[in-house]
């Protein structure tokens, strides 16, 4: 298999806003065909995003976006992105199909292919039985939805989600993933996902970009970061648990332990599962249970963020302290 070229190219990218620098020398480059925007608020993710639309100039560096100069080029940018805002922008009293349709017109289409796409585009993410409807009537999670129907009319090569799935229910959250898994398993269109919730970033992506204070704090092929990574082995233990932990740290794990007789270690390559064993009856442990699991995206997420100093880690919610 051949090397996919890059969505996005970064190169000692550099962006002020208001005299304070906001991205600061970012440099790599997203092949992923769904790539992951992650970061605490404040981070640069919306900056970044504006950049690549041309809505602000590098002060240093360049940005490009499938080889495209995003300021030189950023007619032709836009007209190969597809944009799904975070905050909602529509125009009052017009119905689904004609906002829609409106969208489409803006990004180059004649009115007629315009009108069609926008029906086809209804009816994929679902929309299609309330399209005459004004938008006004329309609940939470179907203005979520016809904001990706008009980010899809024009036929994007690469498809921007700024919090997809902001303020969405269980059920209305679980259609939105499903849509966003559908769109990358066709494969025509690339995405780029900015959100605050790492499950989302998790279910959709195979490649993650995180930022922190303005530089790139890692930049991850998801999958193989958890192949790659140590295994992470947690117990339920009876007995002795300090001081089994404190053998195992000797041996090269790193050891936690917790009330109830759990402890969680990460294990090194060269530590397998029957030392475990064999340490623990030696200091006279009972392992009850054992799990194990490699790195989540949670984990590679928060060694980026110096092991989470700088960030509260709520129900898989990203807050800035």
């Amino acid at each position: 298999m051949g090397v996919i070229d890059p969505v996005i190219e970064l190169d000692r990218l550099e962006v002020r806003l208001g005299g304070r620098v906001v991205l600061d020398g970012l440099t790599g480059e997203l092949r992923g065909n769904a790539i992951g925007l992650l970061g605490p608020n404040g981070a640069g993710k919306s900056t970044l995003i504006n950049t690549l639309l041309g809505f602000h100039e590098p002060s240093r560096g360049t940005a490009r976006v499938f080889g495209l100069d995003a300021v030189r080029d950023r007619a032709r940018i836009r007209q190969s992105i597809g944009y799904m805002p975070e905050n909602d922008s529509f125009i009052g009293n017009m119905n689904g199909v004609r906002f829609v349709r409106y969208m489409a017109e803006l990004a180059g289409l004649p009115a007629r292919e315009a009108l069609e796409r926008a029906h086809e585009a209804l009816f994929y993410v679902g929309l299609g039985e309330v399209r005459y409807r004004k938008i006004s009537t329309y609940s939470l999670g179907m203005k979520q939805l016809i904001k990706l129907a008009q980010a899809l009319a024009h036929g994007p090569r690469l498809l921007i989600l700024d919090e997809p799935t902001n303020g969405l229910d269980p059920v209305a959250r679980q259609r939105m993933i499903q849509t966003i898994k559908e769109i990358r398993k066709e494969g025509s269109i690339r995405l780029l996902i900015s959100s605050h919730l790492l499950r989302d970033i998790d279910e959709t992506c195979d490649e993650a970009l995180i930022l922190k204070d303005g530089r790139i704090a890692a930049l991850c092929n998801i999958e193989e970061e958890r192949r790659s990574h140590r295994n992470f082995i947690e117990l339920e233990t009876i007995g002795p648990a300090n001081a089994f932990s404190e053998k195992m740290r000797e041996l090269g794990c790193e050891c936690a332990c917790f009330p109830g007789g759990r402890v969680k270690l990460i294990m090194p390559d060269k530590i397998e599962a029957r030392d475990l064993y064999a340490t623990a009856a030696l200091q006279g442990v009972q392992i009850r249970r054992i799990h194990q699991r490699r790195d989540s995206l949670e984990d590679i997420f928060l060694r980026a963020m110096d092991n989470g100093r700088d960030t509260e880690w709520k129900r898989g919610e990203l807050v800035s302290l």
